[in-house]
């Protein structure tokens, strides 16, 4: 990892709270958890709907169907007036599925500023 003689799973660095985060994953750990339409998702990030056949997306639709909760959205808010889309940093899939099951949808995330 990086040059380090030291090695670890992605889940023990990910668990790891003496590993300096980059400000953004800060912001993300600590974000509320707010809810937003999956349309108005798709929308700000400017991404189009993936495909209802897509592994990911067929996977958590399935989910759904079994009435099990998906994972909160990471969003990094964009800048409207820059034309900066928001960036979907997780959670691309999930928005595709829950659209599908219905494009009202609330659904939760957690959004964070972008680094200045």
């Amino acid at each position: 990892m990086g040059g380090n003689s030291k090695s670890g799973t992605c889940s023990e660095v990910m668990t790891d709270w003496r590993v300096p985060w980059p400000p953004i994953v800060g912001s993300l750990l600590v974000a509320p958890i707010q809810h937003r339409k999956a349309k108005d998702i798709l929308r700000a990030a400017r991404l189009v709907l993936l495909p209802e056949d897509n592994a990911h997306v067929t996977s958590d639709l399935t989910k759904i169907k079994e009435g099990k909760k998906l994972s909160p959205i990471l969003m990094v808010r964009g800048e409207l007036a820059r034309g900066i889309p928001a960036h979907v940093a997780d959670g691309y899939h999930r928005v595709c599925a829950s659209y599908y099951t219905d494009e009202n949808t609330d659904i939760p995330l957690k959004l964070a500023d972008a680094p200045r």
